[in-house]
């Protein structure tokens, strides 16, 4: 049985919530927040004279460039027409998902997007799919049906992309990008979901992450120590509808075109790589428990934490000592191996 401490950290919608993290670093501090891709977004930054007005600058570049509600972006338009050359960042976030998908076994993939908007979850109009509604969704879903030539993307008949899942985990690499061409000595991003830890604090100590309870968001379950990468937490707490008792999650399974009902509630990813990272939260919370070990052991270059409704905590064996369970809850821990 799970019980919460009554004492909570509140730090608005945030998915990842960062505890004391730059305590220790140099005094010469720059913070700065900006809204994009759907979110609020904080740039804590030491040593890199005003670094975080680029940072805040290529959010919106990228949110620009690659949303799907707005018409004028990049993605929305070869959406509307099946092919387009798109810009340097769009295209080449379309190349490194598309071999994420492959690598990921199509857990991942990027041309879920009809289907995801078929259930409402990028209206708010939601509504659940009937058989026929969702074979024809299924039959638009298939990212071996995309294909890139240069900086120019063609899409299947009747298909659409969405970046979304990884958007935030590719922003936080070009942040790192822009980051090491600066004066920056540490720095930590919350891009609402993923963070990137850069750098060193002055004192050698770890930064500390929290997880975020699945039941109140705001809060966290237990802490991660960590020296630096890029944390990723997707979970079904954060969209979701009911109808008929019955929840239904943003978070799809592209080989069915529905919702992923398999006892996962939220799965928290650390890796070097930002959006790798992104890609393997969600693809690991469609795979399932079971997939998400077997894949782990396959790969091992990457750890991560899958929270069960059944008050299961797994975690890599990379991770079994830099996790911190906090008081007032109580998991039963399993160390993947």
């Amino acid at each position: 049985m799970k019980t919460k401490s009554l004492r909570r950290v509140l730090c608005g919608m945030m998915t990842l919530l960062i505890i004391g993290t730059l305590a220790s670093c140099a005094p010469a501090k720059d913070t700065a927040t900006v809204a994009a891709m759907d979110t609020v977004m904080t740039m804590t930054v030491y040593g890199g004279n005003h670094v975080t007005d680029r940072l805040c600058e290529k959010a919106k570049e990228l949110d620009a460039v690659l949303s799907v509600t707005d018409s004028s972006s990049e993605i929305a338009r070869l959406n509307e027409s099946g092919s387009a050359a798109l810009g340097g960042d769009a295209a080449a976030l379309v190349a490194r998902s598309l071999a994420l998908c492959g690598e990921l076994n199509g857990a991942f993939d990027i041309s879920v997007y009809p289907a995801v908007r078929a259930w409402g979850f990028t209206t708010g109009e939601y509504r659940v799919p009937d058989d026929g509604d969702l074979k024809n969704l299924a039959d638009r879903i298939g990212y071996r049906r995309i294909s890139l030539d240069g900086d120019t993307v063609t899409l299947g008949d009747r298909m659409m992309i969405d970046l979304g899942a990884v958007a935030k985990g590719y922003l936080a690499d070009c942040s790192r990008d822009i980051l090491a061409q600066s004066k920056a000595s540490c720095a930590v991003l919350n891009l609402g979901g993923t963070i990137l830890l850069y750098g060193k604090k002055p004192d050698g100590s770890a930064f500390t992450v929290g997880i975020a309870d699945p039941d109140a968001p705001a809060s966290y379950f237990g802490t991660l120590s960590l020296d630096g990468g890029v944390v990723s937490t997707s979970g079904g707490y954060e969209r979701y509808f009911e109808r008929g008792g019955h929840r239904y999650i943003h978070i799809l399974d592209p080989s069915t075109a529905e919702p992923v009902d398999n006892g996962i509630l939220s799965v928290t990813v650390v890796c070097d790589e930002g959006t790798r990272a992104d890609a393997l939260s969600t693809a690991l919370f469609v795979m399932g428990s079971d997939g998400a070990a077997s894949y782990y052991r396959e790969h091992r270059d990457f750890e991560y934490a899958i929270l069960t409704d059944d008050n299961t905590l797994l975690l890599t064996e990379g991770l079994s000592d830099r996790f911190t369970l906090c008081d007032g809850y109580e998991y039963s821990v399993t160390v993947i191996r």
